[in-house]
């Protein structure tokens, strides 16, 4: 059995090589890019200079556990912005947002020089949708939203944690989207969510990744182009 955690880990740390003294990063969220993040903490310990951008509370709690300086609201352009997957199909359309921190880590990636995702081999899939898409609505009338959501030929849970609806950094709510048959399109599905009043964002990250950082039982290897 592959031991995910070490892939995970030897992933993360490849995407270290493209940083460097003075960048601004970007810094996603979740169990894959928890290691980019604690690496890079011992790289600011020992002299690096840069800076960070989180894509959610945990990771600006992470990153300042690590000494990482932390930038909240930053005007310039992210040098390079790191962040784990869900699911990446074969043309780097990518699945994310399980963790609840969707449209940070989206806005994150959308304003970053490079966006670069980092994996494990478990997360490729033949086509999007294996697994629930997070959808991320505004508490008021949610439930009118996630009506209009069902219209287009899925279900949906409101995602809880310890018994209560799980809010986002945000303080909207979550709806994990089920698609039965996959999403076929998911240009034309992401169009459709997002033209839903009430919908603030999905976790469709489209056309966005330049790089995919992938480890497995034959080590390390890349989707896309680092360059």
């Amino acid at each position: 059995m592959a031991d995910w955690e070490a892939l995970k880990a030897a992933a993360a740390v490849r995407a270290l090589d493209l940083v460097r003294p003075g960048m601004l990063l970007g810094l996603g969220t979740g169990s894959t890019v928890r290691y980019f993040i604690e690496e890079l903490g011992a790289r600011v310990r020992d002299g690096l200079d840069v800076r960070g951008v989180p894509t959610s509370h945990a990771t600006t709690e992470l990153a300042r556990a690590v000494g990482i300086p932390i930038v909240e609201d930053e005007a310039g352009i992210i040098d390079l912005a790191v962040d784990g997957a869900d699911e990446i199909d074969p043309e780097m359309r990518v699945v994310k947002g399980r963790g609840g921190a969707l449209t940070r880590e989206k806005l994150v990636a959308s304003v970053a020089r490079r966006f670069v995702v980092v994996a494990d081999d478990s997360k490729l899939v033949d086509q999007l949708g294996v697994g629930p898409l997070r959808v991320e609505v505004l508490p008021f009338l949610w439930r009118h939203t996630a009506a209009r959501i069902e219209r287009l030929g899925v279900s949906w849970d409101l995602h809880e944690e310890a018994g209560a609806p799980f809010r986002s950094d945000n303080g909207n709510l979550i709806l994990d989207v089920q698609f039965p048959q996959g999403i076929a399109d998911p240009e034309a599905m992401a169009d459709r969510l997002k033209g839903i009043t009430g919908v603030v964002e999905h976790g469709l990250f489209l056309g966005m990744a330049h790089a995919c950082i992938l480890a497995g039982d034959h080590g390390v290897h890349l989707m896309g182009s680092l360059e």
